[in-house]
């Protein structure tokens, strides 16, 4: 069955934000990857490169906080308020279809639901509630 995770989404300072989360909950960052090591047709900004483009903290066994920068130069800006996603984990292809497919009916999807260059498959949409939801399942399962 998927797994849920909260995503929180910064206007600069999720690197900053993700090291208080640290320094309380305890733990290691399994990934951190910045916008400038993405593969891009665009270039990315120098200011914006060093910004955090995906970063994880596990809680427990359960749970895991992950989060992001964003910011006008990734196409949208952060919004306080509004700066979270659901993220689930799909244990397979046809789940994360299943999922993505019924909750995103009625909503909006912004990123369609395809293979990614970090061997996922990944896609996101606020569902007609005004949610925000992303849909994973990786390719190769860490047990």
């Amino acid at each position: 069955m998927a797994s849920i995770s909260p995503y929180l989404t910064f206007a600069g300072n999720c690197e900053e934000a993700f090291n208080f989360y640290r320094s309380v909950f305890g733990g290691d960052f399994p990934y951190v990857g910045r916008f400038k090591d993405m593969p891009s047709e665009n270039p990315i900004p120098e200011s914006e490169g060093n910004k955090i483009m995906h970063i994880s903290l596990p809680i427990s066994k359960e749970t895991t906080l992950m989060g992001s920068d964003s910011s006008e130069a990734f196409g949208h800006a952060t919004v306080m308020g509004n700066n979270f996603s659901i993220s689930i984990n799909a244990d397979n292809e046809d789940e994360a279809k299943r999922l993505f497919d019924g909750l995103s009916a009625g909503g909006q999807v912004t990123m369609a639901l395809n293979k990614t260059f970090w061997g996922a498959l990944f896609g996101m949409f606020t569902d007609k509630f005004g949610i925000n939801w992303m849909v994973n399942y990786d390719y190769e399962q860490k047990h």
